[in-house]
C-alpha cells in the first residue's frame, strides 16, 4: 500500500523510541493502533456504501433495459397481429360507444295492470292464491281476556 520496507520501518522505530521515550512508547503504539482500526472501519463502511450505490445503479439500468425490451416486444406483437391498425381503431370505437355503468341497458320489468309490482320483484317468490302480491295476509286477532 505505502510500500514501506524493513529498513524504513527500523528507522521509524528508532526515531519513535528517541522522540517518545521507552516509557510512553507502548501507550503511543496502543493509541496509534486504535486510530488505525477506526480509519480502516470508516474506509470499509465507505467502500460498502459505494458498492451498494454501484449495485443499485446496475439494477436500475437492468430494470430500464427490461422495460424497454417489454415495450419493444409489445410493439412488435401489435404490429404482427394488426399491421394496419384496423382492430385497434375498431376496439377504441367500441370503447367510446359502450354505455356507462350507471345507466341500465335493458328496460325495467313492467308493473301488473292493477298497479302492483310483479311477485318476482317483491320477494322472489310467487304469492299464494287469494292474497295479492303487494299486501301480506293479516294476522288473526286474539280474543281479549277480562279479569
Amino acid at each position: 500500500m505505502f510500500d514501506i520496507g524493513w529498513s524504513e520501518m527500523l528507522i521509524i522505530g528508532v526515531v519513535a523510541l528517541v522522540v517518545i521515550g521507552p516509557k510512553e512508547l507502548p501507550g503511543a503504539l496502543k493509541t496509534f493502533a486504535y486510530w488505525m482500526k477506526q480509519a480502516r472501519k470508516l474506509a470499509r463502511e465507505f467502500q460498502s456504501g459505494v458498492d451498494d450505490m454501484i449495485r443499485q445503479a446496475e439494477l436500475d439500468e437492468a430494470k430500464q433495459a427490461i422495460e424497454d425490451a417489454r415495450r419493444k416486444l409489445n410493439t412488435d406483437i401489435e404490429n404482427a397481429v394488426d399491421p394496419t391498425g384496423e382492430v385497434k381503431q375498431a376496439l377504441s370505437d367500441t370503447a367510446v360507444n359502450t354505455p356507462t355503468p350507471g345507466i341500465p341497458v335493458s328496460p325495467p320489468k313492467p308493473a301488473i295492470a292493477n298497479g302492483s309490482t310483479p311477485p318476482e320483484a317483491v320477494g322472489g317468490h310467487a304469492a299464494s292464491e287469494g292474497t295479492p302480491a303487494s299486501k301480506p295476509a293479516p294476522a288473526a286477532a286474539a280474543p281479549e281476556k277480562s279479569a
